[in-house]
């Protein structure tokens, strides 16, 4: 009698935990189904935007770029053997540290203007992006962005940063004045007889080119640290719409 009591309890508990591992797949799969494609679409153009509007308002802020090492940019790597020789000439590294600030500033300038090209490119998405992104890696809407908009706010995004760095950001002086007198004064040094004989290279580096490239890699970084918020973080989900999408993906 004992030894039936005995089995029927322990055939009772399997059934309770089988019923409980039942039910929780059932929520998944319920949670999952009751998303539209509209919602999937939606909540997904959401989180872009919202990762995009934050990620833009840190950079745009004052040290956005400059005081953030992750995403702060440097000299191009044309410049190193500038960077090496440059306490040869006088008043150097201040060139070299001024320079560098105002390249800086002027992407903060010029990042005030990137939420909306964001917000702009996200129409594009289709269901099957919504659907993929969703279920992807915790940076696939991240990618997709860089995937589809990353030419056009390029094209966009590189008349921003030529204005700013025309503009005089730092003791009156602008970044392109920075930069040229910098190179100009090292392009000197590089192609006198000496520096020929140093084997010094004169530098002719595209200062926007290579800021604007810089400049999106650091929204993009921005913006993939944003994603990861809103995937694991149920406070970064601040509209209900971001919360049933992303909350479904919890519960799997």
């Amino acid at each position: 009698m004992a030894k039936t009591r005995i089995t029927l309890m322990i055939l009772a508990l399997l059934v309770l935990t089988g019923c409980a591992e039942l039910m929780k797949t059932l929520q998944t799969v319920s949670a999952v189904t009751q998303l539209t494609e509209a919602d999937i679409v939606g909540g997904l153009k959401e989180a872009l935007t919202v990762g995009a509007r934050n990620a833009a308002g840190r950079l745009a802020a004052q040290d956005g770029y400059w005081g953030d090492p992750s995403v702060r940019i440097p000299l191009p790597d044309e410049a190193k053997v500038i960077v090496d020789n440059i306490t040869k000439i006088p008043g150097g590294q201040q060139l070299i540290d001024n320079v560098m600030l105002s390249i800086n500033r002027a992407a903060e300038d010029a990042a005030r203007e990137v939420a909306p090209i964001f917000i702009n490119s996200v129409t594009q998405m289709t269901i099957t992006d919504g659907y993929n992104i969703l279920h992807g890696a915790d940076n696939a809407a991240t990618e997709y962005l860089r995937r589809t908009t990353r030419n056009d706010l390029y094209a966009l995004y590189r008349p921003k940063i030529s204005a700013s760095t025309s503009k005089e950001i730092v003791a009156g002086v602008s970044a392109q004045e920075s930069w040229t007198t910098l190179t100009d004064k090292w392009n000197t040094v590089a192609n006198s007889v000496a520096g020929r004989l140093a084997g010094f290279k004169p530098v002719n580096t595209d200062l926007d080119d290579f800021l604007t490239a810089r400049a999106l890699d650091g929204v993009f970084l921005k913006i993939e640290g944003e994603e990861l918020k809103i995937r694991k973080e149920v406070s970064a989900r601040v509209t209900p719409l971001l919360q049933r999408v992303f909350g479904s993906l919890d519960q799997q």
